[in-house]
């Protein structure tokens, strides 16, 4: 998406103050926040929104929001409709959405650059989008009406921030025309990131290649000075020595280097991993045709992969580069300083496709995952969209299990944010009280190194999750309120990243929220449909008190998706309880024996698939593993099994009755 200044016969500016344009002249705006708030809401969020959520957004306990929102619908209205265009629609009497699609809507511009790759834009569209940024989002108008509402807006405008900070590093980075655009371009970035070491190490290298050294000892005098009155670590600066260069730099193109550190270890920093999708190469071209599938599937792979927030991925323009030049996978992600690097090959055998994958580490060259997929007849290409979401995440499943292994075999008092974060992983999957604190402690360290890390942030809402699930504290209000506080964070970090969704959801869920819990889950699943933990825990919530038949589907995605999950054992128990629920009591319980088998299966798997073959007439087996539960925690009984999950009145009976009929 180009981003450009044309006229636009309607312009709304949320980047700054609100601003609402008709033929580039600036309209009144209603002096109620609310209004400009929800304005900039629905303008963000484009996907319909139900009124009876915004009432609950945006009116913390007024006598009539329906009322009051039917009111501020008019009024945006009046602003933004035509006489023959209406841009605030409804879908019946629950949904309400702003069409802006002949719209010049600069957070949609900036965000549609950004989600195609700064990488891939010009230096030109990157000017104009850094041009666009008159301050935070809606700036001068604080939406305190509710905490969620508050919460809503310190995430966009945190990312926001972010992203006007990665424009102005793109642009950095890039060779300049002469050395005073160079400077402009540093200055601009400092200025927006005043510690960023990199950047004053890439300014003094400026200063120095240009002969201005005077310039350069003041900046670094200055930088250290700043560093200091905050208490920040200034080593790499302290280091550097201001020796004069060999020779000047050639004044035509400058390209800044600096002394930085390496691309891979920055984003280490910044709380991932990087990894590059290179071209999937046609194994018989002439077979292709005109159709070759090979550009297509990479690029799908690498758009899912960005979804799913957790890796750095490169964007395709950069890759296909380095694709066409010949240059070998592994030497390209040297190149790029990954860590990961991904390959493919496709080939055709009449009607079938074959697809060969591989995932690599950089440094050494260890292929750590491969794997071949296939689909015939004239299903092909639908089939095609499922095997690259079964890439998708086994590629991210790998490359977390790779991470894992690397943080086990470091000591703990060496570990950064995203070592801490991927060794809590390890230990929250085990679903034991001991593994489920020392989860906790590692997720809080990760924090503790990166406030911002909003995965750490969601993982430490699923230790107190478990706390409450599991039975593992006599607190449970307090751990229900750090569940909820734990999983808003991840959502102010990142409200992009469906993990901070997944927590909030599976939060909801444990506070009784079934509805609200439901929409943060799907939520996820918009943000990222290959997102195997949110299709999972929607089939979990709906195979309680929801729709069974939506559970079914939600666990097969699930488990089609990520096949060797850790929560495997949870999706198969989730297949129980929903057939158990239509009636189908033969399949409940062979769903339920294959979730216990799964690794890591706790006592409440234990206690589906119990019930399930009861109802199924199998009570020997069944009381077989009441002895189990039993062995496993004394006293365990119904009450305990009810209390942790949330079933509708139907669904408890029937459980009741098939645990009196194994005295469970």
């Amino acid at each position: 998406m180009q981003i450009s200044g044309s006229r636009t016969r309607l312009h709304v500016q949320l980047v700054g103050p609100v601003r609402l344009l008709r033929e580039d002249v600036p309209l009144p705006l209603p002096r109620s926040r609310k209004v400009v708030g929800l304005l900039a809401y629905l303008a963000l969020e484009s996907s319909p929104q139900s009124r009876s959520r915004l009432c609950d957004l945006f009116w913390d306990g007024p006598t009539d929001p329906r009322a009051e929102l039917r009111w501020c619908l008019s009024k945006l209205r009046s602003l933004l409709d035509d006489a023959d265009r209406s841009r605030v629609t409804k879908s019946g009497n629950l949904l309400v959405a702003l069409d802006l699609s002949d719209v010049l809507l600069d957070t949609r511009e900036i965000e549609q650059l950004a989600s195609a790759g700064l990488h891939a834009a010009t230096s030109e569209q990157l000017v104009s989008a850094l041009a666009r940024f008159r301050g935070d989002v809606i700036e001068g108008i604080e939406l305190d009406a509710t905490p969620e509402l508050s919460t809503w807006l310190t995430g966009r405008r945190q990312a926001f921030r972010a992203l006007r900070v990665g424009l102005a590093r793109e642009l950095a980075e890039r060779p300049a025309g002469d050395v005073d655009q160079a400077h402009a371009r540093l200055e601009a970035w400092l200025a927006l990131d005043p510690f960023e070491q990199h950047a004053h190490q890439s300014l003094l290298a400026l200063l120095l290649s240009a002969g201005r050294r005077r310039e350069a000892e003041e900046h670094l005098s200055r930088a250290l000075r700043a560093f200091e009155r905050q208490g920040l670590d200034a080593s790499q600066l302290r280091a550097l020595r201001l020796a004069a260069p060999r020779a000047p730099a050639p004044p035509a193109s400058v390209q800044v280097v600096g002394s930085a550190p390496s691309a891979a270890s920055e984003r280490r920093r910044q709380g991932r991993v990087s990894v590059a999708v290179m071209p999937f190469s046609e194994v018989s071209p002439a077979e292709a045709g005109t159709n070759p599938l090979g550009p297509g599937l990479s690029d799908d792979v690498i758009t899912r992969l960005a979804k799913l927030r957790a890796l750095f991925v490169i964007a395709r323009g950069t890759t296909y580069v380095l694709g066409e030049r010949g240059i070998d996978p592994r030497e390209a992600g040297r190149m790029l300083a990954v860590e990961y690097v991904v390959s493919g090959r496709v080939r055709r055998q009449g009607q079938r496709v074959l697809v060969n994958v591989e995932l690599a580490e950089t440094a050494d060259a260890r292929i750590i995952w491969t794997d071949e997929l296939s689909c015939a007849g004239e299903a092909a290409f639908s089939a095609l969209d499922a095997i690259v979401d079964r890439v998708v995440v086994a590629i991210a499943k790998e490359i977390e299990a790779a991470e894992c292994q690397r943080a086990l075999a470091k000591p703990p008092s060496s570990l950064d944010a995203w070592e801490a974060y991927h060794r809590g992983l390890w230990h929250m999957y085990k679903f034991r009280p001991l593994d489920n604190l020392e989860a906790e402690g590692l997720f809080r360290s990760a924090i503790r190194l990166d406030p911002g890390f909003a995965r750490a942030h969601a993982g430490l809402s699923f230790t107190h999750f478990q706390n409450v699930f599991l039975d593992l504290t006599s607190d449970r209000a307090q751990q229900l309120d750090l569940a909820h506080a734990s999983a808003l964070q991840s959502l102010a970090a990142d409200d992009r990243d469906p993990a901070a969704h997944w927590a909030l959801g599976r939060a909801l869920w444990l506070r009784g929220a079934q509805e609200a819990s439901i929409g943060e889950l799907e939520r996820s699943i918009e943000l990222s449909p290959n997102f195997a933990l949110g299709h999972y825990t929607l089939g979990f919530v709906h195979a309680q008190s929801g729709d069974p038949v939506t559970a079914i589907r939600a666990a097969d995605t699930s488990r089609a998706l990520s096949p060797f999950d850790p929560l495997q054992f949870g999706m198969l128990g989730s297949l129980a309880l929903a057939h158990l629920r239509l009636g189908e009591h033969d399949a409940a319980a062979d769903w339920g024996l294959a979730a216990i088998a799964r690794p890591n299966a706790h006592v409440h798997i234990l206690a589906i698939a119990a019930c399930a073959l009861a109802s199924a007439g199998r009570k020997d087996e069944a009381r077989e593993l009441v002895a189990r539960m039993r062995s496993q925690v004394s006293g365990y009984d119904v009450e305990r099994f009810l209390r942790a999950f949330r079933f509708d009145s139907d669904a408890e009976q029937l459980l009741r009755d098939s645990a009196r009929a194994i005295q469970f």
